[in-house]
């Protein structure tokens, strides 16, 4: 079958940040300069479903004869991306896993386990999570983030774990003062991105906090924003250029051999970055 060289990406999260999504635009660009280097050009999907005669995803993505498509910060259950997925065009998606579909994914459990083990390792036992939304990035840490203390004989009490949202600063200070208010507030707090734990920063030095001195705070992703913030935020550092890259191989892969052997899940490591915002617990 002759071949358009073009990917579609299918890329919509709810904050409707686009582009400015710091973690999946890195990742993005890795996968552009992948394919781009392979001959490939990349093209997203119309996602506006206001606009006049809009065509479905697979749709598009047949009419505009896609050799492969990436799916990444989407509702994964919508039926429209369920039917593409299941389409037969090969695709591969980031932080998703489906069958018959490439998945690209973090360590979320082994980054959160890392994550939690080392704050015990300073000590800390009131440990509270502000989660992103529910899916199944937010799920996989969830879970690893209440086995990880279970295991070191840690109970996390039901009002220490509170959903927020992703890349929502507001709702992140809101969030946080709601825990500073508890009769026994916490004495650690996890973010669910580092965008998120800026929010936090902001509230608890409103409220004449000093950190790490009064609370110690992570986050999560490894963004490049968080190297401008004082103190130098603790966090799990996703590997955006990897995630990329592999997404990229592994899917062009399969759309130039149509016998290619599915590996369904890659799993890729992250790093705990250990910055100045988490110091030794005292009770």
């Amino acid at each position: 079958m002759d071949r358009t060289y073009t990917i579609g990406v299918l890329f919509a999260d709810k904050a409707e940040s686009g582009l400015t999504h710091d973690f999946f635009a890195a990742i993005l660009e890795s996968f552009k300069r992948t394919i781009e280097a392979r001959g490939y050009q990349m093209c997203f999907f119309n996602t506006n479903r206001d606009h006049p005669g809009r065509k479905t995803y697979l749709e598009q993505a047949q009419e505009r004869k896609y050799d492969g498509v990436l799916i990444a910060c989407i509702d994964f259950e919508e039926p429209e991306v369920v039917e593409l997925m299941h389409s037969g065009i090969p695709t591969a998606n980031i932080d998703e896993e489906v069958d018959g579909v490439i998945s690209v994914k973090s360590d979320n459990i082994g980054g959160m386990k890392t994550l939690v083990d080392y704050l015990i390792t300073m000590r800390h036992k009131r440990i509270a999570y502000i989660t992103g939304e529910d899916c199944n990035v937010t799920r996989t840490r969830l879970k690893s983030f209440i086995e990880t203390s279970r295991s070191a004989g840690i109970s996390i009490p039901a009002e220490y774990i509170m959903q927020g949202k992703f890349r929502d600063i507001n709702q992140a200070a809101y969030l946080t003062e709601s825990l500073m208010r508890l009769p026994e507030p916490p004495s650690c707090i996890i973010y669910p991105d580092d965008y998120a734990a800026i929010g936090g920063l902001n509230i608890l030095r409103a409220r004449g906090m000093d950190i790490p001195g009064d609370i110690s705070i992570a986050g999560y992703d490894g963004i490049d924003i968080m190297y401008r913030y004082e103190p130098r935020i603790t966090t799990v550092v996703q590997n955006k250029k990897r995630l990329g890259m592999v997404a990229a191989e592994r899917l062009l892969a399969w759309v130039e051999d149509p016998d290619y052997e599915l590996e369904n899940t890659i799993v890729i490591d992250t790093e705990l970055q250990k910055g100045r915002s988490v110091a030794r617990a005292f009770y």
